[in-house]
């Protein structure tokens, strides 16, 4: 939906958000979409809970790497936090909810303070999410990045637990991407 001019492409964490989109495209002029799934998914945002079109949240705070997640991968990615903080590893985690148009400002600055950055989406990572997330970096501050969604695969059937897990949208996943991103961190040189 993004490569289409002018489209608004919003893909919201949970309920909260959902509604917050939904109010904020009906006030608006132009096309726009809102990427919903049909199970129960964890809240994780309240009315206190910013949302404006365009600009992510910051949810956690870490200097190690940025994890940039999208819809329901953000509360992966909010589990694969928890990990890695045993670990020793801080992770930032971004809510980054409109993927159409995205929020350039808080992208560019996490990539620079962490210098490394994982996606996270449950869609295809070739044109999604993660796409869009590279297309920024690569502009202005590239650094080594990993992709966590699904990898050029069809479709199948089962219960989204299931599919989450086949094709590799968990936050084991997601953890294994920031291992393999500060590998790759540590082997090369990042822009100032």
């Amino acid at each position: 939906m993004r490569m289409l001019p002018h489209m608004i492409v919003i893909n919201p964490c949970d309920v909260n958000e959902a509604r917050k989109a939904t109010l904020a495209v009906a006030a608006m002029q132009g096309p726009a979409f809102i990427r919903l799934g049909r199970e129960s998914v964890p809240i994780l945002t309240d009315d206190t809970t910013p949302f404006e079109i365009g600009k992510g949240i910051t949810f956690e705070d870490g200097d190690d790497v940025t994890i940039a997640a999208t819809g329901y991968m953000v509360y992966e990615a909010l589990l694969a936090h928890e990990e890695l903080k045993k670990q020793g590893i801080h992770a930032r985690v971004l809510d980054i909810h409109t993927i159409k148009p995205i929020d350039r400002e808080l992208l560019l600055q996490a990539a620079h303070e962490t210098s490394a950055v994982v996606t996270a989406e449950e869609h295809q990572v070739m044109g999604g999410f993660g796409s869009a997330v590279a297309e920024v970096l690569v502009q202005d501050c590239p650094v080594p990045m990993e992709f966590v969604g699904i990898k050029d695969r069809f479709g199948e059937s089962g219960t989204p637990d299931e599919l989450l897990t086949a094709f590799g949208c968990r936050h084991t996943d997601i953890e294994a991407a920031v291992h393999r991103v500060l590998q790759r961190k540590t082997n090369s040189v990042v822009p100032a």
